[in-house]
């Protein structure tokens, strides 16, 4: 089994839902339960509910009018401006089943019982971090946008100004919720490698044309990828939402060719999470330090893709 494989099957590497994955969520919850009443919410772990006031109860009874996406959260618009606000986070993950379906094992955290359906919310792992506010009013919902630029649509000067307001490497200001709304590990690593772009780059140091190149790749990448999606689904609901997808350049992929030039895919990895390049097409054939081992070898981490290769052929 190859290393992609493996990732996708560890919990912890599920990966966070993002902009195209929320977005395919929202859009079929709206096709299949708006205008339909919400009869109850059955939550199993108190950690879930993160709001005490108002109290989940008043959800009970009142009709989805609408949804929409607040970054990389689900926002259930109830009756009166009651909102449901939900944050997937790492591993957590929406399951359509029938009326008053039970609650599964140990990964089931709430289930939303609504007329038609209930969606079953449920979370891998043994780090539950999901987790569910009751909001009343657009000023309380306010208060959960992180602020990020709407990346769909925005122009490359607003894109710039969101940037370039403080000096963060790319990959970090691309995945900060603050600086751009909706992108996260995955989709930032092939929206990199799309615009020729090493994940190290600083935004002090992105001039105009890597700030045109990066534009294009991010309305590409994840305009491709929402589409990808929602033609996965169909007329159906996401079941299998990972952050793993076999189409792509170069997350998950480390040891892969890339795509584009051949090049064996690299990786850093750092706490939970890991950046995937290719050095040919985006790093000038120079392997960036994974902290950890170049720490380990020292005098020893092969600076370039050609070093690499001559010791492994060694």
């Amino acid at each position: 089994m190859d290393d992609a494989v493996r990732s996708d099957l560890l919990p912890w590497k599920h990966g966070v839902p993002e902009l195209p994955d929320v977005t395919v969520y929202l859009e079929r919850i709206e096709a299949l339960l708006v205008g339909f009443e919400l009869r109850r919410v059955r939550v199993r772990h108190a950690f879930l509910l993160r709001s005490v006031e108002p109290p989940l109860s008043a959800a009970h009874g009142r009709r989805l009018v609408g949804v929409r996406r607040l970054g990389k959260r689900l926002v259930f618009e109830l009756q009166d401006e009651l909102f449901l606000v939900l944050h997937l986070m790492v591993a957590g993950r929406l399951r359509w089943r029938g009326v008053g379906a039970k609650l599964p094992g140990k990964r089931g955290l709430a289930a939303f019982d609504f007329e038609p359906a209930t969606l079953l919310l449920t979370e891998e792992g043994s780090h539950k971090r999901a987790s569910l506010f009751v909001v009343q009013g657009a000023a309380g919902l306010a208060e959960h946008d992180r602020g990020g630029l709407e990346v769909i649509g925005a122009s490359p000067a607003a894109l710039g100004v969101a940037l370039r307001r403080e000096n963060h490497t790319l990959k970090r200001a691309l995945t900060d919720p603050r600086i751009l709304s909706g992108i996260g590990n995955a989709y930032s690593d092939e929206i990199l490698h799309r615009a020729r772009l090493s994940p190290f780059k600083t935004t002090a140091h992105l001039g105009d044309e890597g700030l045109a190149r990066l534009h294009v790749a991010i309305e590409a990448v994840l305009r491709q990828w929402t589409d990808q999606l929602r033609e996965d689904v169909g007329d159906g609901f996401p079941e299998k939402v990972t952050a793993f997808q076999a189409g792509m350049a170069v997350h998950g992929r480390y040891g892969k060719p890339c795509p584009d030039c051949g090049s064996k895919v690299q990786r850093i990895e750092y706490t939970s999470n890991e950046c995937n390049y290719c050095p040919r097409c985006q790093t000038g054939g120079k392997l960036l330090a994974d902290r950890a081992l170049s720490r380990l070898l020292k005098k020893d981490w092969p600076r370039t893709l050609e070093e690499l290769e001559q010791r492994r052929g060694g």
